[in-house]
C-alpha cells in the first residue's frame, strides 16, 4: 500500500523525497515505483513534510512510539496512518510532540502487483483528522483521485469491521455490512464498498487463497478483537457471523501456509477459543 500511494502522491506533484522497508518486497516496491533506496524509520520522518505509516495494524502503536522515542523533528509535519481499525489517539505519541495527525485508509485491497496504483483511482477513502486538518485531508485523497469519506474517530472499529467483513471474508452479509456504515453516517455505502468488493472478487478468482488480504492472514489479532467488540455493541447480529467467517479465514490461510502457527494462536484468543484439534 505505501508505495502505490506514494506513487499516487508523485502523480500528482508531490515529491517522494525517502521511503522504509523491512522486507524484500518493500525494498523492491520502494526501488521501482518510488525510485528511492530504504532507510532508517526516522531518516524518512528527518527528510520529509508529510510521512506515511503504511504497517499491519499490530505494528503501528509501536511504530509510532518508537519515532517519538528517537526525538526526531516531528514539530509541523504531517503524519499519516492508513490503517482502518485505527483512528487518532495511536499517533498521540508524535502528536504531543508537534506532528499533525489523521488517518487516511483506502478502501481497496492490495496485492503487490502492477494494478495496485490503478485501483486507487476512484476507490473511497476513510479519512479522519482534527476539524482543522480535515481539508488537508480530503485534498490528498483528491490528488490521489480518490474519494474522502468523513469517519468519526470513534466509528474508526467499527467502520473497518464493515469493510473487513465484506472484502477479507469474501462469502459475507453486504446488507448488513452497508447498514453498518449507514448507521456512522456514510451516505452511499454501496459506492465505497463496489470497487473494493470487485477487486476482491477479482483476486479469489484468479489466485484463490493466495488472493487472501487482511488482518487474519496478517496475523494482526489486536485489529480482529476490535471488529468483535464494535460489533458486540453496536449490531450483535453481525458479531456471531464475523467470528465464524475469521475461524474459517484463519483455518483455510493455516492449512495454505499463509499463516503461522503463533500467528493463529493469537487470533484463536481473540476470536475466544481453539478451533483446531
Amino acid at each position: 500500500m505505501g508505495s502505490a500511494l506514494g506513487a499516487a502522491l508523485a502523480q500528482a506533484g508531490h515529491r517522494v523525497v525517502a521511503a522504509s522497508g523491512v522486507s524484500d518486497a518493500s525494498i523492491r516496491w520502494a526501488a521501482e515505483r518510488l525510485g528511492v533506496v530504504p532507510v532508517r524509520p526516522e531518516d524518512v520522518v528527518a527528510a520529509a513534510e508529510l510521512i506515511l505509516l503504511t504497517v499491519p495494524d499490530d505494528v503501528l502503536p509501536d511504530l509510532v512510539n518508537g519515532l517519538a522515542a528517537t526525538g526526531v523533528e516531528l514539530r509541523g509535519k504531517l503524519l499519516v496512518h492508513t490503517s482502518g481499525a485505527y483512528g487518532l489517539s495511536v499517533l498521540e505519541p508524535a502528536s504531543r510532540m508537534g506532528a499533525l495527525p489523521f488517518a487516511l485508509h483506502p478502501v481497496m485491497t492490495f496485492t503487490g502487483r502492477d494494478d495496485d496504483l490503478n485501483r486507487i483511482t476512484g476507490c473511497s477513502f476513510g479519512v479522519t483528522a482534527p476539524d482543522q486538518l480535515r481539508p488537508i485531508a480530503e485534498a490528498l485523497v483528491i490528488e490521489m483521485g480518490g474519494e474522502p469519506v468523513w469517519i468519526a474517530d470513534s466509528d474508526r472499529a467499527l467502520y473497518h469491521a464493515a469493510l473487513a467483513g465484506a472484502a477479507n471474508h469474501m462469502v459475507t452479509l453486504i446488507a448488513e455490512s452497508s447498514e453498518l456504515l449507514r448507521r456512522i453516517g456514510v451516505d452511499h455505502p454501496g459506492r465505497m464498498l463496489g470497487p473494493l468488493l470487485g477487486a476482491a472478487l477479482d483476486n479469489v478468482l484468479r489466485l484463490g487463497i493466495a488472493g487472501l488480504t487482511g488482518p487474519v492472514v496478517r496475523g494482526d489479532a489486536g485489529t480482529v478483537r476490535k471488529h468483535v467488540d464494535a460489533l458486540i455493541l453496536a449490531a450483535p447480529e453481525a458479531a456471531d457471523a464475523y467470528v465464524a467467517l475469521a475461524r474459517l479465514t484463519a483455518d483455510r490461510a493455516l492449512a495454505a501456509g499463509l499463516l503461522k502457527p503463533e500467528e493463529a494462536e493469537r487470533l484463536l484468543d481473540a476470536l475466544g477459543g481453539n478451533i483446531w484439534t
